[in-house]
């Protein structure tokens, strides 16, 4: 079987959370690769998969309403992907910052 099969879905994330990131306020959380791994893990499940073996077969079958859905589709993963691992980040940081109050003590 052909190692050359992938997610397109992969590469949309990937590409539009690079643009989107200068977009979003993180607070205080730190924007590395770990975060922007947990976002597109988190984006990526909340999408359908589509696979294909060539890059040139996905611009050439999709149709553009295709595409644009597709688009829209990613953005809005996205953001719901940004908002869940923030959150989940600073809850963990709020539980780690009550224990170290609690030690203390």
């Amino acid at each position: 079987m052909d190692n050359e099969i992938h997610n397109w879905y992969e590469k949309l994330v990937r590409e539009k959370l690079v643009q989107m990131t200068e977009d979003f306020s993180f607070g205080s959380l730190e924007v590395d690769e770990e975060l922007l791994s947990d976002i597109a893990c988190v984006a990526l499940n909340r999408l359908p998969p589509k696979y294909f073996r060539h890059a040139v077969d996905m611009c050439f079958y999709l149709s553009a309403v295709e595409q644009n859905q597709m688009d829209v589709s990613v953005q809005v993963a996205i953001e719901e992907a940004i908002a869940y691992v923030v959150e989940k980040a600073r809850d963990f940081q709020h539980e780690g910052d009550h224990a170290d109050n609690n030690h203390a003590r």
